[in-house]
């Protein structure tokens, strides 16, 4: 289960509680001599602590090769939405950490948050900036009927799969249902909030052939989870130069990290306090934090993880639903979840760090362009009632600041996909 790797985050913060970073102001020692209780922070952090993909037993088909195949396909297949222009790989491209360049994601029309990247994503029990979703599958399907996004209904989904991919479908989950073989339903069918003639239509089919759309559509949904689920991070040069202080090997240390760098990731773990949401081996707690970041332009106030909450309690397709393959004592995460939305105002997803260079602009809506821009922002935010009190980045001089960034391009990957 994804309590595995919080577990492990666990582990990995009660090392960080207990390292001592010296003061870099003098920089009067060895930037690549690290103690013993530095070095066990480190390998810590690296893609060899990594745990095992977690199960998700809300999907069965989650290591389903033919599904991954299946998935994968749909994935960048533009029917899948009203103009036959956008899919998923729209937004998250994997030319670029399967995510997008622009400060808010674009399908048909803008949306109010920025894409967030892919890889590693298997491991969060929590999905969107605001953790509306619990599964990578049931977050596939969220686009899809998006007006803004793919724009299309469950209803138009199933038809798309009946006519390009049955074959490839009855394969993986079964015959396809014979209702939905002999009565094709209106293309704008869908329980929706925002399209009263759309809700309309849906009401009017019969009970028995909505729960055969809907089933179709979490399959859907599965398939793409299960591509989803193996996009994994590649090893970075921070990595092989933890691995190289783990074999002892001075000289290679220094070739693959150079002094700035070196001098940032002392700080990244020590006196920045950067591993207080970014930690663990894909440097994240997975967590929500309000950092303090005003909304962008445009898109009117934003309360983040607040609005999930009680987004994914309702989610017919969560963990908990008629459609999840969970059984017994499954969806602890889910069941468990603290709610009091609170605590959540304006909390947003800790993302990966991992080639965090490689994929500006940043937060939640791209309000910065560069990561020096984050960092001047972290600089002045003071931690209070509201904001975070794991926010504590004050104190940091330009040039330290400088390192930081520095250090963050070691974290420089390729993503790995089916």
């Amino acid at each position: 289960m994804k309590m595995a790797y919080t577990t492990f985050l666990l582990f990995t913060l009660t090392l960080m509680c207990g390292a001592a970073s010296p003061s870099l102001a003098s920089h009067s020692f060895d930037e690549h001599s690290w103690n013993k209780e530095q070095t066990k922070i480190l390998a810590a952090m690296t893609l060899a602590a990594l745990p095992a993909l977690p199960v998700d037993s809300s999907n069965k088909y989650a290591d389903n090769r033919q599904a991954i195949a299946l998935g994968k396909k749909i994935f960048s297949d533009t029917r899948f939405s009203a103009n036959k222009m956008v899919s998923c790989a729209t937004c998250h491209r994997p030319d670029y950490h399967f995510t997008d360049d622009l400060p808010r994601a674009h399908g048909l029309a803008f949306t109010k948050r920025r894409s967030m990247p892919l890889a590693g994503v298997a491991f969060s029990p929590w999905l969107f900036w605001d953790g509306r979703k619990d599964s990578l599958w049931s977050q596939a399907l969220g686009p899809m009927e998006s007006a803004g996004e793919h724009g299309i209904s469950r209803s138009f989904a199933t038809q798309l799969i009946r006519q390009h991919y049955l074959a490839e479908y009855e394969a993986i989950f079964g015959p396809f249902p014979s209702l939905l073989q002999t009565h094709t339903p209106p293309a704008i069918a869908r329980p929706a909030d925002d399209n009263p003639k759309a809700l309309a239509l849906w009401n009017k089919l019969p009970e028995e052939e909505r729960q055969q759309i809907n089933k179709v559509y979490a399959n859907i949904g599965k398939a793409i989870g299960a591509y989803v689920r193996h996009i994994l991070p590649g090893e970075s040069r921070f990595d092989r130069y933890v691995y190289a202080l783990q074999a002892g090997d001075r000289d290679r240390m220094a070739t693959l990290l150079t002094t700035d760098e070196a001098l940032g990731l002392r700080l990244f773990i020590g006196k920045a306090k950067c591993t207080n949401c970014h930690n663990g081996p894909l440097f994240t707690d997975f967590d929500f934090h309000n950092v303090g970041v005003a909304a962008a332009g445009g898109t009117g106030s934003d309360i983040g993880r607040a609005e999930g909450i009680p987004k994914v309690k309702a989610d017919e397709f969560n963990c908990l639903g008629p459609y999840s393959d969970a059984t017994g004592g499954g969806c602890a995460e889910l069941r468990f979840m603290n709610d009091d939305t609170t605590q959540f105002m304006g909390a947003f997803k800790t993302p990966s760090l991992r080639g965090v260079s490689q994929r500006s602009p940043y937060m939640h809506a791209g309000q910065f362009a560069t990561l020096q821009e984050v960092l001047q922002h972290y600089a002045t935010v003071k931690p209070d009632g509201r904001i975070s009190a794991a926010l504590n980045h004050r104190g940091l001089s330009t040039s330290e600041q400088h390192q930081l960034v520095m250090f963050l391009h070691s974290l420089d990957n390729v993503v790995l996909s089916p």
